[in-house]
């Protein structure tokens, strides 16, 4: 068995489900409509600089999930999956899971974005590994604290290597498919990296390496 790992915002997504949760609450009138939107906006364009502080966009989108019970943050989530991700799964990306199950590969998909929105988007896709941002939980309601190991850049090599120890599987010969900057280490580290749709500076990494680029939005 190989594992085949994949990003998910802007990768198996035509679009960061992060960010869209923020344009969700601001149309639904859930948060300060014009401030939140600005913040929202300008931890988005540090992501994709590749200079996000990842602890304090973290905390600022597990700010809303504290103040909330359990069951009106899920009812918010069910809306949000069909009116924003429904439309943002790439039928490609479905393909290319599909692949993988086929070969017999082992899914994960790993991604900075925190589990509380990737969570149902992770098992609408049918894929049970997730490796995630955390948002922590005391008592069956969220603190506005990140547990453990923010699940970005670097990060994401120790939150895999802590998996892979955890699991007993085997990192030897995987794929990684992803299409930003911000995961060039871990595409360093996969025998089969994949840039998918790649952002410039991704672009040029992995052509001057010779790692294939693919498009799922063809």
């Amino acid at each position: 068995m190989t594992l085949a790992i994949f990003d998910l915002d802007n990768t198996l997504l035509a679009g960061d489900s992060d960010h869209a949760w923020g344009e969700f609450l601001v149309r639904r009138g859930l948060v300060d409509g014009a401030w939140y939107k600005a913040q929202n906006d300008r931890f988005y364009s540090d992501y994709c600089q590749g200079a996000l502080d990842i602890v304090a966009y973290s905390e600022f989108v597990f700010s809303v999930l504290v103040r909330e019970t359990p069951e009106t943050l899920a009812a918010w989530h069910q809306a949000f999956m069909a009116e924003e991700v429904s439309r943002m799964i790439l039928p490609r990306g479905r393909e290319l899971l599909a692949r993988h199950r086929a070969a017999g590969d082992r899914l994960l998909i790993i991604t900075a974005t925190n589990r509380f929105i990737t969570g149902p988007i992770a098992a609408e896709l049918g894929v049970t590994d997730l490796l995630a941002t955390e948002p922590e939980m005391v008592d069956g309601r969220y603190t506005g604290r990140v547990a453990g190991i923010p699940c970005y850049q670097h990060g994401k090599i120790e939150r895999l290597e802590a998996w892979l120890a955890e699991t007993g599987e085997s990192a030897a010969g995987c794929w990684f498919y992803s299409d930003s900057r911000n995961d060039i280490p871990l595409l360093e580290f996969a025998a089969r990296p994949v840039a998918v749709d790649p952002d410039a500076v991704l672009r040029t990494h992995a052509e001057s390496l010779g790692w294939p680029v693919i498009s799922l939005r063809d």
